[in-house]
């Protein structure tokens, strides 16, 4: 899968903001068949960093309502990447 479809988007919160500034920790939604392998080195391209690990969260979709009939919201797969210390993904920083 070429990279630019296998990471989707960056996931920029409160959250993922300190766990980047405090230990390199840096999240994306990555498409639905992605492997750890596969994110790693689609990261390592792309942003030109050494990835140290990639741990991956599957999240299921929550039940909304629509004009009162029930509908569901897509599941989605993330990616915590962690990069080498002392490496940083340019792209984040500014936010």
């Amino acid at each position: 899968m070429a990279d630019n479809r296998l990471i989707v988007r960056p996931i920029i919160t409160e959250k993922t903001t300190r766990s980047r500034e405090t230990m390199g920790k840096y999240a994306f939604e990555v498409a639905e068949a992605a492997t750890k392998h596969a994110v790693g080195r689609a990261i390592e391209r792309m942003f030109g960093v050494k990835v140290r690990k990639v741990n991956l969260v599957r999240r299921h979709g929550k039940m909304r309502r629509v004009r009162s009939k029930p509908g569901w919201t897509s599941d989605t797969k993330r990616a915590i990447v962690t990069v080498e210390a002392g490496q940083k993904i340019v792209f984040f920083e500014g936010i």
